[in-house]
């Protein structure tokens, strides 16, 4: 099988990452709930986590980050937090269903900024726009998992500091990828991204870093936390506040071990190998009469066609016999798909990882030239 749906999960990680879940799974127990070997164990695999995601997006406080099932999850905990009922809020055109179901939740109905594919200047005028209109709060899509396109960051977050509006960063395709500093952006109020994607750890581990100190009074949860147990309150210092019940230790295990991989290899580089990846695969792919090729020199690794005649579902299912792993339909973001013009249609989707060669790239180029209307 040739793995072209690393945007949903890495699938090849580093040996590294399987060795901290299986050492952890027999040797961890017990985590902030006692004094002997393995608690304590416990205790300093969770704590080298948040060391190793410290240092990678220049968080000076390990306590600030937050660990989370997935990206879901800490995007649910920063909105609870940040969002409160009637707050004018504006999200990108691009956002995935994990911030517009939560809002939709709240009944809350965002401004969507106009962000068309490839067009940083119009998608920075356009928060010029939604700030002298009054926008609150700012829940942006770092990197589409649609079309790989990165919105302007450098360019958003002055407007948004100097506004003093928050912004909620939705890096799941971003993290690992592309550099990031929080340091460097004063007005992050919360970031927010898996731990299965581009950090090459296990499923069912994600990762908030929690900027705002909102976020340490509004918990979504409540529950036991392994401190002031003699107090009914929910703490209110973090990480204990938004963390209750005992964590995923040997998937954070895995997940210190990808952060760490990810820190030696250098997300510049691993960005680089998936874009080269990705314009080689679009050039091959351009010469396919049948296929409208979404792609641009700025994009990460995530690239997506259209069949002009032939179903994703379709395309996609006769790929799989060929071997080669993509994923078709709207990615839980029709959003983003209105904004490219392919709601009605959706898309296929490959995207590639630090492990993905281009002998496979090449492959799957040639196995899209043999999918046939039916």
């Amino acid at each position: 099988m040739i793995y072209l749906d690393n945007a949903a999960t890495t699938l090849v990680k580093p040996r590294a990452v399987g060795e901290a879940v299986r050492r952890a799974l027999v040797s961890a127990a017990g985590y902030a709930r006692g004094g002997y070997e393995a608690a304590s164990r416990a205790g300093n695999l969770v704590y080298d986590c948040r060391e190793q995601a410290a240092a990678l997006f220049g968080l000076s406080d390990p306590a600030r980050v937050i660990f989370t099932l997935n990206a879901t999850h800490a995007l649910n905990l920063a909105i609870h937090a940040l969002v409160r009922p009637g707050a004018k809020i504006a999200v990108s055109g691009f956002e995935h269903n994990a911030v517009m179901r939560p809002l939709a939740l709240r009944k809350i109905r965002p401004a969507v900024l106009k962000t068309p594919l490839w067009e940083p200047e119009t998608a920075v005028q356009s928060v010029k726009d939604a700030l002298a209109d009054g926008a609150e709060i700012f829940i942006l899509n770092h990197v589409s998992n649609v079309f790989g396109y990165a919105l302007p960051l450098d360019e958003i977050a002055p407007l948004l500091t100097a506004a003093g509006v928050p912004l909620i960063l939705d890096a799941s395709q971003s993290a690992g990828v592309v550099p990031l500093d929080v340091s460097r952006y004063p007005c992050l109020a919360a970031v927010c991204m898996p731990g299965h994607k581009a950090l090459y750890g296990p499923m069912g581990t994600g990762v908030l870093l929690a900027l705002d100190e909102r976020l340490a009074s509004r918990p979504l949860m409540a529950g036991g936390t392994g401190s002031r147990s003699e107090e009914m309150a929910q703490p209110d210092f973090l990480p204990d506040a938004q963390e209750s019940g005992t964590p995923n230790v040997p998937g954070l295990a895995g997940l210190a071990a990808g952060i760490r991989f990810v820190r030696s290899v250098g997300p510049e580089n691993i960005l680089a190998h998936e874009r080269r990846l990705a314009q080689e695969t679009a050039r091959a792919l351009e010469g396919n009469g049948l296929l409208e090729v979404f792609s641009n020199p700025a994009q990460t690794g995530v690239l997506s066609v259209r069949f002009r005649d032939i179903p994703a579902e379709s395309a996609a299912e006769q790929l799989a016999r060929q071997g080669i792993a993509v994923r078709a339909g709207l990615h839980c973001a029709p959003l983003a798909h209105r904004t490219a013009g392919t709601e009605q249609t959706g898309t296929v989707r490959l995207s590639f990882g630090f492990y993905s060669t281009a002998g496979q790239a090449e492959q799957a180029a040639k196995a899209f030239k043999l999918v046939k209307k039916l």
